[in-house]
């Protein structure tokens, strides 16, 4: 049976099962043994692969119940992240590169059947009055959903694949991002109670090195985590709770924001706030919690460079509070944020931590910068591969009193 026939066996047994069988009135369980049972009846004595019968049953099962074409895509772990633009235009990133996948969806109706069900699963709603939705699916894996008429290609979701495996410091060091003497001296960091924001650009990996930061936070310490759609995946702290923010009902009613978390949170006796990523006027409070002896908070932000997440970090206060004055707002940075780590993902696809840098202070209105790690390209480096270390620099470790606070005698 070539990819045609089967496509079409998948739809006439499809539809024999929902025109015969009571849907509503059938378990998963139940269902999938129905399916099976009629799926070996067409085909009777024909010739077909067992692996190809067993994909047919799949196939007709998640079409009623699952998610369709997204069930194989979700299945495949080398799939890192799927962009559907509209039913006949799937991409998907595997191994670092965008393709597209020979497959698409039935119809435009399927396309959306899918999306509520996943929408649905998480508590969420999308339509015409609220088109945009920011939800997961039940294994953690980001979704962005945009509906016509906003999406002129018809409905559009993308989604960022959630690793069953916590990513771990040890598989940084493994994949070169660091090396174990910088993953040392961030323990030690993270111990401390150093505030530690991370920046980068998009697919840099920076809530892949949060996750695994997150880590090192001590195991009795109570740990506030507060997301659009919660990912990270913080394992063995016992008193952990887990904050997610909620949108608007068609009625425009019920939204949860960040900035609601984060003030909520102050109230829930945190020893850590860990914040998926800033993007708007929540850096303020988030900023001012640091500032109020909630030390040793962790957070990410989009930006190029250093330099320009403080920018960013100064945009985004003024979203929530236009009225400040500049120098106000970059005295609560450089007094809040003690450590900025810089992710890229470089011409090669690959992903690199580029700069470990120490917020210094402020002096004659500018935020001062003590960078301790610079990426350094080394001469294997090519076009098509990048070669290259995090180099230390000669700059001491200025603000040490958390480290001394903490009874760490290490220099960094």
């Amino acid at each position: 049976m070539d990819f045609e026939q089967e496509q079409q066996f998948v739809a006439d047994v499809k539809k024999y099962v929902t025109d015969h069988l009571s849907l509503s009135q059938i378990g998963d369980e139940e269902l999938e043994e129905k399916i099976e049972e009629i799926v070996f009846q067409k085909i009777g004595n024909s010739y077909c692969p067992i692996e190809q019968r067993v994909s047919i049953v799949r196939q007709v099962y998640s079409s009623i119940r699952g998610f369709g074409l997204l069930d194989s895509i979700i299945s495949d772990d080398s799939i890192t992240e799927v962009m559907i633009n509209g039913p006949d235009h799937v991409f998907i990133e595997q191994h670092g590169r965008l393709s597209r996948l020979d497959k698409q969806f039935e119809s435009q109706r399927k396309l959306e059947d899918v999306i509520q069900r996943i929408v649905g699963l998480a508590g969420r709603e999308v339509n015409q009055a609220n088109p945009i939705c920011d939800t997961r699916l039940p294994d953690g894996s980001r979704v962005n959903v945009v509906l016509p008429p906003i999406a002129l290609c018809g409905p559009t979701v993308t989604i960022r694949k959630f690793s069953k495996t916590p990513m771990t410091i040890e598989k940084l060091i493994q994949y070169g991002s660091i090396t174990r003497e910088i993953a040392d001296k961030l323990q030690t960091l993270v111990k401390a109670k150093y505030n530690i924001f991370i920046s980068g650009g998009t697919g840099s990996g920076k809530t892949t090195f949060l996750n695994a930061l997150s880590n090192y936070i001590p195991k009795d310490e109570r740990v506030i985590t507060i997301e659009d759609s919660a990912e990270l995946q913080i394992t063995g702290v016992e008193n952990l709770v887990s904050l997610e923010t909620r949108n608007a009902n068609a009625s425009g009613a019920g939204q949860i924001t960040i900035r609601d978390l984060i003030k909520s949170s102050l109230r829930m006796r945190p020893e850590r706030i860990v914040v998926g990523e800033v993007r708007g006027g929540e850096a303020l409070d988030m900023l001012q919690a640091m500032n109020t002896g909630h030390d040793g908070s962790l957070s990410t932000g989009h930006a190029n460079s250093t330099e320009d997440m403080l920018s960013r970090l100064e945009t985004m206060v003024l979203q929530g509070a236009a009225g400040l004055p500049l120098e106000a707002i970059r005295q609560q940075i450089a007094s809040a944020v003690d450590i900025i780590i810089h992710l890229s993902r470089l011409r090669d696809k690959s992903r690199k931590t580029m700069e470990i840098t120490e917020i210094a202070g402020y002096e004659n209105g500018k935020i001062l910068l003590n960078p301790l790690y610079v990426f350094e390209e080394d001469e294997n480096t090519t076009f098509e591969k990048v070669s290259g270390r995090l180099r230390r620099t000669d700059n001491k470790l200025i603000h040490d009193f958390k480290l001394k606070l903490s009874g760490f005698g290490t220099e960094i």
